[in-house]
This record gives C-alpha cells, sequence and structure tokens, in this order.
C-alpha cells in the first residue's frame, strides 16, 4: 500500500513537471490570437490556408502556403483561440493524388 502511494505521488509529480514543460514551450514557440498569426502569414509571406483538419483535444490543425513564394506555414489552433506555428518550410506543391484501390497498399 506504501508503495502504491509513493507511485502515485511520483506520476502526480512527472504530469506536473510535463505540464509545466508543455506550457513553457508554448510560451518560447510563436503564437498568438489566431487572426493577427493569419494576417501576419498573409501580409508578411503571402501565405493563405490550403487545408485543415481536427487534432487531439479540438486543437484546429491549418495548412498555410503561398503559391508565388512557395513558402508554407502548419499551425495549431487550441479552443481557446492561441494559434502556434508548429512548422514552415520552402517548395510547397499542391498535390491532387488520387487514393490507391481499395485492397492496394500503394
Amino acid at each position: 500500500m506504501k508503495f502504491l502511494k509513493m507511485g502515485a505521488v511520483a506520476a502526480t509529480c512527472g504530469l506536473t513537471i510535463l505540464t509545466a514543460g508543455l506550457a513553457s514551450a508554448q510560451q518560447q514557440r510563436n503564437c498568438g490570437p489566431r487572426d493577427l498569426v493569419v494576417a501576419r502569414l498573409a501580409e508578411g509571406y503571402g501565405e493563405t490556408r490550403q487545408s485543415m483538419g481536427l487534432g487531439a483535444n479540438n486543437a484546429v490543425i491549418e495548412v498555410f502556403a503561398s503559391d508565388e513564394s512557395g513558402t508554407w506555414t502548419i499551425t495549431v489552433t487550441t479552443p481557446n483561440g492561441m494559434t502556434c506555428l508548429v512548422a514552415s518550410g520552402q517548395a510547397f506543391e499542391a498535390l491532387a493524388e488520387a487514393l490507391p484501390a481499395q485492397g492496394n497498399d500503394a
């Protein structure tokens, strides 16, 4: 029983440290209100939203890109409206590939 309590305390401490680390990581990343981030991507890089999807914990994942410059950015927006830049790069290319036929692992 004593060993079980110690394990629970250790798990709680680990979760607290992990949560604090995630909050710190969000502060270090480029985050801000969604409307400001989207405006900055449009004005500074000519990027517009190319695709979006729903991620874990109702986070909205979006890909912004510019056909002119080839730059791209992936963002995550939390339910509270805070948007963080996750990745960015060059040489964006839109693809319209057909899905493989069912039963084909290609």
